[in-house]
């Protein structure tokens, strides 16, 4: 769960320290306190997109950090850490955003430095955000597909990587027959260029590792006047009178003449003796290779031109002759494919066709495990619905192919998601057909939607923070209590952060923080407070009448208090 938050120089926030708790917390305050501003500090600090208009006037930079805290070992954060090199210890992931006056972003997990994307990675296996903006995913039907794949993403997602497997290599088979079908011209001119190429690296006769050979061969010869005088020095200073070899002789002597009256002495004798004959045959060795040296400066200039050569080809066709050679193979291939062009599209043609028989085989195994995902989320949604008072809605998965007019067969058209193209529908008064869920969903029932579609998916997610910035907008009375009542169950298996006008989810709160604003040497700033339970009762009232506190108010927000208690109560007997 997110454990601590600290903002600072952000929008009008100058610097907070916020402490989290497990279960649901409600954030309360007047609008433009600052409630929204610190969500959108949460969701840079998972990888949003940032802004220079995020930089609190005046200053250099704004910086978030976040303390998360993961106990469970098989959550996908140690995953991910694996996969980037980042060590997470004592169950605990810090995460780390500068945006710069400049437009700079500077990102870290455990304080290492990555890049936007990573902390992206990072970031959505930890927080889930749903604001009242977030219902545009819902209006968008593209994005249905994806949201239907999330519910089951086990089964899904496997059928899918085999699928994928099979698009990504037909689409590479699809790209060479058009690069092979290319008009006359085109192939006429690729002809004469790997022509071209080959007969100069055909000329230059290259071998492998050649340039590494003869770099080792030019470093001897340009250093042979150094490497000569060094093994004269060595073998002189061993052999010859008063040289070491001579003194190695009279030490083994020494020891060997004594070696009857000590064990000691006897087995560092034979040791000398061995190490002597060791080095005599160096000093032999030394002797014999530096008689074997000659100065060739012809050999050198071979060397040099040769490697100026390859040196030449290197800037042209790879940094190693084995790349060169690599790069020549390919080419010797392309040309083979060229001039026999209409053997090769053939033979294209059928790889197509196999692989794209094969394709919509795992595109129709997808289909019929999405089919069944869909039955299965319908019938949740349904329940969910019920719950927040939309039971007489009617919610299902339609499933369209995308067509290929330009199919003979009249297949549908392949992508990455399959051949499904699926949308979302719904009828929300008894009697009306189901329609897009675009065209017959009102603000309040999309916010109901959405939240039963959340409450769903925060079963299967696993996400560590589960964040909703104003989700209750546009509904009111029982609708308010469902949703409250709602988004509580939701904090039984998530932490669960909430932003909200409604008193009835307020009451809902096991830590309720009050954001305000005011003036400090004129410049805005804001603050954070935990409140206690009187204060509660009185921000509840002020939640339910405006600004002036009224008893009828407070007993109100007592009543409602109780309410919240007893039906928290009530869940926690049925989860144990």
């Amino acid at each position: 769960m997110l454990t601590e938050l600290s903002i600072q120089d952000f929008a009008i926030i100058d610097h907070i320290s916020l402490t989290f708790q497990e279960g649901l917390t409600v954030l309360t305050g007047e609008t433009g306190a600052g409630k929204s501003i610190i969500i959108d500090a949460i969701q840079l600090l998972a990888g949003g997109r940032g802004s220079v208009e995020f930089v609190r006037h005046g200053t250099k930079k704004a910086q978030i950090e976040g303390l998360f805290t993961i106990e469970n070992p098989d959550h996908p954060i140690y995953n991910c850490g694996k996969q980037y090199g980042i060590d997470i210890q004592d169950e605990m992931v810090v995460l780390h955003r500068t945006i710069t006056a400049s437009g700079k972003s500077i990102c870290r997990v455990n304080g290492k430095l990555v890049t936007l994307a990573i902390l992206k990675e990072f970031g959505k296996t930890l927080i889930d955000i749903h604001s009242q903006h977030e219902t545009q995913s819902l209006m968008d039907p593209d994005s249905h597909i994806r949201l239907l794949d999330m519910y089951d993403p086990e089964a899904i997602s496997q059928a899918k990587t085999t699928y994928l497997q099979l698009y990504e290599k037909l689409q590479t088979l699809k790209k060479r027959y058009q690069s092979l079908s290319e008009n006359e011209q085109e192939t006429a001119h690729r002809l004469d260029l790997l022509q071209f190429q080959m007969d100069e690296l055909e000329k230059a006769e290259l071998q492998p590792n050649e340039d590494e050979t003869l770099e080792e061969e030019r470093a001897g010869l340009a250093n042979f006047e150094r490497i000569y005088h060094g093994l004269q020095d060595a073998y002189n200073a061993l052999y010859g009178e008063q040289k070491g070899l001579e003194w190695l002789s009279m030490a083994s002597q020494s020891l060997q003449e004594n070696q009857a009256y000590d064990n000691f002495v006897a087995e560092k004798a034979e040791e000398l003796s061995n190490h002597y004959y060791m080095i005599e045959e160096l000093t032999v060795a030394l002797r014999n290779y530096s008689e074997t040296l000659q100065y060739n400066p012809e050999r050198l200039n071979e060397l040099e031109a040769r490697l100026n050569e390859i040196n030449r080809l290197k800037k042209k066709y790879g940094p190693t002759v084995n790349d060169i050679l690599e790069y020549m193979a390919n080419i010797e291939e392309e040309l083979e494919q060229l001039t026999n062009k209409d053997s090769h599209l053939v033979q294209l043609a059928d790889e197509i066709n196999e692989l794209e028989q094969d394709a919509y085989l795992e595109a129709k195994q997808l289909h019929d495990i999405r089919k069944l995902a869909a039955k299965q989320l319908t019938e949740a949604i349904h329940r969910e619905l019920a719950g927040l008072y939309l039971e007489k809605a009617s919610f299902a998965v339609a499933f369209d192919a995308n067509n290929d007019e330009t199919n003979p067969v009249k297949q549908p058209r392949l992508s990455e998601n399959g051949y499904d193209h699926v949308r979302f529908l719904i009828s929300t008064n008894p009697g009306e057909p189901l329609k897009d869920i675009t065209k017959v969903a009102s603000g309040g029932e999309l916010s109901r939607i959405m939240l039963a579609i959340k409450t769903i998916f925060a079963k299967h997610q696993g996400v560590t923070s589960v964040i909703f910035d104003e989700v209750d907008t546009g509904v009111s009375g029982r609708v308010a209590q469902a949703i409250a009542e709602k988004i509580f169950r939701i904090s039984t298996d998530s932490q669960v952060l909430c932003i909200t006008h409604l008193p009835q989810v307020a009451a809902m709160a096991d830590t309720h923080q009050l954001i305000e604003k005011h003036a400090d040497n004129n410049r805005t700033v804001t603050a954070v407070t935990e409140l206690t339970t009187k204060q509660k009762t009185d921000e509840l009232s002020r939640m339910i009448t405006g600004t002036k506190l009224t008893d009828t108010a407070k007993e109100h927000a007592k009543e409602l208090l109780d309410l919240a208690e007893n039906f928290k109560q009530k869940i926690q007997m049925q989860l144990n």
